[in-house]
């Protein structure tokens, strides 16, 4: 049988990984995927620098709409990156009658539902299992292996940048700028480092797993998105001391008032296995009513990790190339007339608990009127640290767990709280999540 011929768009990091770990591992691949896969040409911008980084003879060129568009080109694998030109070029691949293969998540979480509805209507396929996790194939065990489920919730750990961040500052009790700096000297993190610090690498994924988790159209913009930057190295030494570390998780829960799409700093129990993820490690948690809660973990991105996942699916769309559309896997795990409109929850409406610490005078009555204003919007104390505050012994740090309320109500309380008097900065406040 003929190779499945395809065309890498990009000839970045991911794509020197998928033409190494092809070449490598040729024949394990085409045991497995029926037939070979052959690289016909890779599309780069600088086709001098692509070719020292890619180690390879594969002919090169500069036309990317042309090789996406060729009549020779089976798969066109979208290793670029951004929103523009990977959108135009995915969709014109599409139209033209090929499968796509794509790393690209911030891509999907935007555009997803035009892709899809493409792919769809032309009878291709899009496969992204790269987009989320690196070589961690959680899309394909939420997808598929979980398929008897009912799934209640994800929780991850989908951003190593951060994660690496928060484990050293926890570590070595350092600072977040003086541990962001080091990231970026050992390659960790990106010269601009926002798009990992602030939440939205994650929030782009969690978005996709969401979408799979529980059939609903992809909606990135209904995300609530928060980053790492302001936290300080006492919350963590405070968390620690509690029984708890942070981590930056994106989760997505069904609840009765619509499902929870969020990505936040989040104290988790030191004894749960995903507050032990240190490093650039990815680990995500889902919970199904029939299989209970299931844990993956690996590495979140790399070369040749992310290209793992690349090829999985090359190999995949391979096996089901020609196979009648209606029977292949859905995109989004449920057939495409079958999504649902469950909104997705306002935050003010979200259920948590809660850390705070706030920053107070050391006088008499003072925690009585912070635990009078939290009783009065029925909210419960579950632990209490009352710690000195810098040099002035007139000052302390009241740090507060809270049992489990809702969002809206906590913000109420935290706004009288903020307006006493006695209160002396800004009120630090993250959530709590025990991951039963």
């Amino acid at each position: 049988m003929n190779a499945i011929r395809i065309a890498l768009l990009g000839a970045g990091t991911v794509a020197s990984g998928v033409v190494k770990v092809l070449e490598r591992n040729q024949e394990e691949i085409r045991r497995r995927a029926g037939r070979g896969i052959e690289i016909v040409a890779v599309a780069a911008r600088n086709p001098d620098k692509a070719r020292a980084a890619l180690g390879s003879a594969l002919p090169l060129t500069c036309d990317f709409h042309g090789l996406a568009t060729r009549d020779d080109i089976d798969i066109v694998v979208e290793l670029m990156g951004g929103i523009e030109p990977a959108r135009s070029l995915v969709l014109a691949a599409i139209a033209a009658g090929k499968h796509v293969v794509t790393a690209n998540k911030a891509l999907l979480a935007q555009c997803g539902n035009e892709i899809f509805a493409a792919a769809q209507s032309r009878g291709v396929m899009v496969a992204f299992e790269a987009a989320v996790a690196g070589g961690i194939p959680i899309i394909k065990a939420v997808r598929e292996g979980l398929a008897a489920n009912r799934i209640e919730w994800v929780a991850g750990i989908i951003n190593g940048t951060t994660n690496f961040i928060l484990s050293e500052m926890r570590d070595k009790g350092l600072d977040f700028a003086t541990v962001l700096a080091e990231a970026q000297r050992l390659g960790y993190a990106e010269a601009d480092p926002t798009f990992d610090i602030e939440g939205v690498d994650a929030a782009h994924k969690i978005t996709l797993l969401c979408s799979i988790a529980f059939g609903v159209p992809v909606q990135f913009d209904r995300a609530y998105v928060e980053g790492i930057t302001r936290l300080d190295a006492a919350d963590i030494r405070y968390a620690e001391q509690l029984g708890y570390r942070i981590k930056l998780l994106g989760i997505t829960r069904r609840t009765d008032a619509g499902i929870e799409l969020r990505v936040h700093p989040t104290l988790i129990p030191a004894s749960r296995l995903l507050a032990n993820v240190e490093g650039a490690m990815n680990a995500v948690v889902v919970l199904g009513d029939a299989v209970g809660a299931t844990l993956y973990y690996g590495k979140g991105a790399g070369s040749e990790p992310t290209a793992s996942s690349v090829i999985a699916d090359l190999v995949d769309v391979t096996r089901l190339h020609t196979a009648d559309p209606e029977h292949r896997v859905p995109h989004l795990a449920f057939q495409p007339g079958a999504l649902a409109d469950t909104p997705i929850a306002p935050m003010a409406l979200v259920r948590s608990a809660y850390y705070m610490r706030v920053h107070v005078r050391d006088e008499a009555g003072v925690l009585a009127e912070i635990t009078h204003i939290l009783a009065e919007h029925g909210i419960s104390i579950d632990a209490l640290l009352q710690r000195p505050s810098g040099a002035d012994d007139r000052h302390t740090a009241v740090i507060l767990l809270t049992h489990e309320t809702v969002e809206g109500r906590m913000d109420q309380a935290q706004a009288r709280i903020q307006a006493l008097d006695s209160v002396l900065a800004p009120i630090v406040r993250l959530r709590k999540e025990e991951l039963r």
